[in-house]
């Protein structure tokens, strides 16, 4: 049956039909709705694990087990999980094991441009791209082909414009190959003795797969007009298609890692002159270059950003289509937190205080944009706990009692934990707070272990953040509502002052969450209004000036009453308390 399908989901659809069995991910745009589809399938276990070096090594377990099995997560979630996929590398796996890596070009939801091709060169894992849905689809299943067999871990490289786009693809019936465990210490445990065994299988295996990129059909070869080839892959494809058609030749890569060697060396024997179009990193580029022959790449593409149609026709002589750009034709509408969000209260208190803010990864972010303008780091995931108990121990009386970390709840328990044992461990004096909205918020909604349901929003274990906190040797944690503001800067400036470490727990659910009710919209007094804005200095998009006068939009508007705390002259009521 054809369907028309997001990349997404028609690679989770291919991991279906592969039988795969087990899938742990953690949400990360653009990766996330791969296990979110992947979890409506009944037959396939599926779960959000607490990071994603968790869930690569719970997938590795099923694969041990003889079970398909399939992790997620985006081009920085590969950081994390590293460590295992290096030396599953050398381990190899059971039944097979399929890695999905979105990375994101042009950094719409990220917090840097990553190529993780890098990671396949450097680990010797195989990695796949796909540039459709469809391909998307075929690829996943072919991942767990070439796991099986050549005995090693695949990496499926989707992208922004790959997963989130979509394109017809057709389905197929699922068949599930499973394997038995036998006991082999050799194989699966790397101590160094048995690594270096294992290392000669690795460089032996990459020389087959280098055989399978040249012979498989994996990377084609499309020949039109030979005055220009161009080498490319994934998005870069669709663009060339867009603007060449069939009046260059092209080398279609489906296999990002190995590359091939005698197809490159023959389709650039064929062609005038020859061009790598590649996102992000020189990858391709340098392995022609290697080979000795004469190519174009980033000397007329930049290594930044996504590319575009009239880029790439701009930098190969292509036509250029003029027109005016969405930039041109729109208003400007940068990221903002949602009308009614908890964070805003808390960030609003930390800024009165003129604390120094160390955040994290998550829509509270957002807390460093004006007017809050709160946050004032934002490196990688748990990196605010760690970072306050650095900062602290150097500045030490010239930063405790004024320095803050906070992290979301999620992202807490991905990488947050480590850095608040070291606290404890370690004895610096350093507040932490924990922004628990209660869901996994950024990427749409996911849940995770402090919210008491799983992927498929049944009953699940529920960790208690205070009892843990405590735990960790912290017997200062304190919980606050963040929509109370007085409350708030209460409790603040008691841990501030307080001469050891503590933990403060901002808890109220996302307002964007169906079972949050919202209260009924605020109206203006406009008598009672003087335009002092004091109320606009907690940036709600709800609330705007017109006319010198404070005004409401009652479609955003979520009663959350925190601006009426900040309004002296009693302007802002709730339409509800006006009747």
């Amino acid at each position: 049956m054809k369907e028309l399908m997001l990349g997404n989901k028609a690679a989770a659809r291919g991991l279906y039909e592969a039988g795969v069995c087990f899938a742990s991910s953690y949400p990360g745009t653009p990766s996330t709705e791969i296990t979110e589809e992947l979890a409506k399938y009944d037959d396939v276990y599926s779960e959000w694990a607490p990071n994603e070096k968790v869930a690569m090594e719970a997938a590795f377990g099923a694969s041990l087990a003889g079970r398909r099995s399939f992790c997620a997560m985006k081009h920085v979630g590969l950081n994390v999980a590293a460590d295992p996929l290096y030396t599953m590398s050398y381990t190899g796996v059971n039944a097979g094991l399929v890695i999905a890596v979105a990375d994101d070009p042009g950094m719409h939801s990220s917090q840097n441009e990553q190529d993780s091709r890098h990671h396949a060169i450097a680990s010797k894992v195989p990695m796949l791209e796909p540039s459709d849905s469809a391909e998307a689809l075929a690829y996943a299943k072919l991942a767990f082909e070439i796991s099986e067999e050549f005995d090693t871990p695949v990496l499926l490289k989707m992208c922004t414009r790959v997963a989130h786009s979509q394109s017809v693809v057709e389905t197929g019936e699922r068949t599930v190959p499973e394997k038995t465990y036998n006991k082999d210490i050799a194989k699966y445990v790397m101590m160094p003795g048995n690594a270096k065994r294992r290392h000669p299988f690795v460089e032996e295996r990459t020389k087959k797969l280098t055989g399978y990129a040249e012979s498989s059909g994996i990377n084609r070869v499309e020949m039109g007009g030979r005055d220009l080839g161009v080498i490319t892959s994934s998005t870069s494809y669709q663009y060339v298609k867009e603007v060449f058609g069939d009046s260059i030749s092209i080398l279609k890569i489906g296999m990002a890692y190995p590359l091939p060697v005698e197809m490159i060396r023959d389709f650039a024997s064929k062609v005038k002159k020859l061009a790598v179009v590649e996102e992000l990193d020189p990858i391709m580029e340098e392995h022609v270059r290697a080979l000795g022959i004469e190519v174009s790449g980033k000397d007329i593409l930049p290594i930044c950003g996504e590319f575009s149609q009239n880029l790439v026709a701009k930098a190969l002589g292509g036509e250029v289509h003029t027109g005016r750009s969405l930039s041109e034709t729109l208003p400007m509408r940068p990221p903002v937190m949602c009308p009614g969000c908890p964070h805003r209260g808390l960030f609003y208190t930390l800024k009165k205080l003129n604390c120094t803010v160390l955040g994290d990864i998550g829509c509270y972010t957002l807390g460093a944009v004006p007017p809050l303008g709160a946050i004032e780091t934002t490196l990688c995931m748990g990196a605010s706990v760690s970072s306050i108990h650095g900062f602290n121990k150097v500045l030490g009386e010239e930063s405790e009692g004024k320095t803050v970390a906070v992290i979301g709840d999620s992202t807490f328990m991905h990488s947050g934990m480590t850095g608040l044992a070291n606290i404890a461990y370690n004895g610096s004096n350093s507040t932490v707070i924990i922004l628990d909205n209660s869901i996994t918020g950024m990427t749409g909604h996911q849940q995770n272990p402090t919210t008491g349901y799983n992927i498929k929003g049944d009953p699940a274990g529920k960790i208690d953040l205070e009892a843990l906190c405590r735990s960790m040797g912290f017997d200062r944690v304190a919980v606050v509502d963040p929509y109370d503001l007085a409350a708030c800067e209460k409790v603040i400036r008691e841990e501030l002052a307080s001469p050891a470490p503590s933990v403060i727990i901002s808890r109220r659910p996302c307002a964007l969450l169906k079972y949050v009710k919202r209260k009924p919209p605020l109206g203006v007094n406009k008598d009672k209004c003087v335009g002092c804005k004091s109320c606009m200095r907690i940036g709600c998009p709800a609330i705007s000036i017109k006319g010198g006068r404070a005004e409401v939009d009652e479609t955003l508007c979520v009663g959350c009453g925190v601006c009426t705390q900040l309004c002296r002259f009693d302007a802002l009521k709730s339409a509800e308390k006006e009747a």
